[in-house]
């Protein structure tokens, strides 16, 4: 019981000594309080004194009218400086976004202009295409009357009166449309031309020497023999580049099967080729190849020379087909028409 009498006890001195404190601080705040109110109620006389003979004009405020005309004008103050900040900040973001605009505008610009461009290049690569297939008997897809009638209508009709991008697209989708249906055509028509290429390599149809160079000193058929002076059938043609040692080439793709010394011939070469062709290539200085090996159009075989018989360093090439002999120029007249059809089609 005295423990608890002296807790009690302590508890009491506590709250005493914390309600006088209390007390303390409030009549603190109490008087500071109305000298806060007795000095703000103390008036302020504002005169404006004029420089002529005009009654003088005064105002008089208290500290507190003082102080909430203070607070007003930088509230005002810094609402003004805050919104034209915020008026700059906004001012700047649309003179950037009108930049953006315009160089937007600008990019839709060009991209009409080479909408444009890519039609008028779409409508000349038509018309080209479709003569080039018309010439070669390829048959372009697809049942468009603008094939059948030659024009670019049923293509490139544009709706001119459509506005802006719209139009723009539209020509766009139609170019899109006429490219995927011109595949299948350019696909034959590689086709035909791969054909054809590979033709042109199983037939002897390239000039003998290297480069192109050398004349033909004599032609196929009846000549005078250099040797006897009397009149025979010439079964080649020489070609002479007044030297030894320039490359004679294949004039085809095919296989060796000869390659010997003769008496008339000197040292020749014979190529087996496709569809029933050989070539024979005599009075060679040396040879570049064996029996059995296969060559393609263009690989050198050996070099010009003089042996044989023979009046100076040339080629003698012959083509024959089965048993018979041919004109070994027809064959290269195959080789320029075929080059100038192709140029023709460009």
């Amino acid at each position: 019981m005295s423990t608890l009498r002296k807790y009690k006890k302590m508890e009491n001195a506590l709250y005493s000594r914390l309600s006088a404190r209390l007390g303390t601080a409030m009549r603190s705040l109490g008087a500071f309080s109305r000298r806060i109110l007795k000095a703000g109620r103390q008036k302020l006389t504002i005169m404006f004194i004029p420089h002529t003979e005009k009654s003088i004009f005064n105002i008089q405020l208290s500290f507190f009218a003082l102080a909430g005309i203070v607070f007003a004008f930088g509230s005002i103050l810094f609402a003004s400086v805050f919104f034209t900040a915020r008026f700059s900040d906004t001012n700047r973001r649309l003179q950037s976004r009108s930049d953006d605009l315009k160089t937007s505008q600008a990019d839709v610009d060009a991209f009409r202009d080479e909408a444009n461009n890519l039609v008028t290049a779409a409508k000349r690569f038509e018309t080209a295409l479709s003569g080039t297939l018309a010439r070669v008997g390829v048959r372009e897809s697809g049942p468009e009357a603008a094939v059948q009638r030659g024009d670019l209508a049923s293509f490139f009709e544009t709706d001119e009166s459509g506005s802006g991008g719209v139009r723009e697209i539209g020509d766009l989708r139609k170019v899109t449309d006429y490219l995927e249906k011109s595949v299948e055509p350019l696909k034959e028509l590689g086709s035909l031309m791969s054909n054809q290429s590979a033709i042109l390599t199983e037939i002897p149809n390239i000039w003998p020497i290297k480069g192109g160079i050398g004349h033909v000193s004599m032609y196929y058929g009846q000549n005078e023999n250099p040797f006897t002076g009397q009149w025979y059938i010439h079964k080649g043609i020489d070609i002479s580049t007044f030297r030894s040692g320039d490359p004679i080439v294949a004039t085809a793709d095919g296989k060796i099967v000869a390659v010997g010394f003769d008496s008339g011939f000197g040292n020749y070469v014979i190529i087996q080729h496709s569809h029933g062709f050989f070539t024979r290539y005599a009075h060679m200085q040396s040879f570049a190849v064996y029996k059995g090996q296969k060559v393609q159009q263009g690989q050198i075989i050996g070099k010009v020379g003089n042996t044989g018989l023979s009046t100076g360093p040339h080629c003698h090439y012959e083509v024959h087909l089965g048993t018979g002999v041919i004109d070994p120029l027809k064959f290269l007249n195959i080789r320029a028409s075929a080059v100038a059809e192709s140029d023709k089609a460009k």
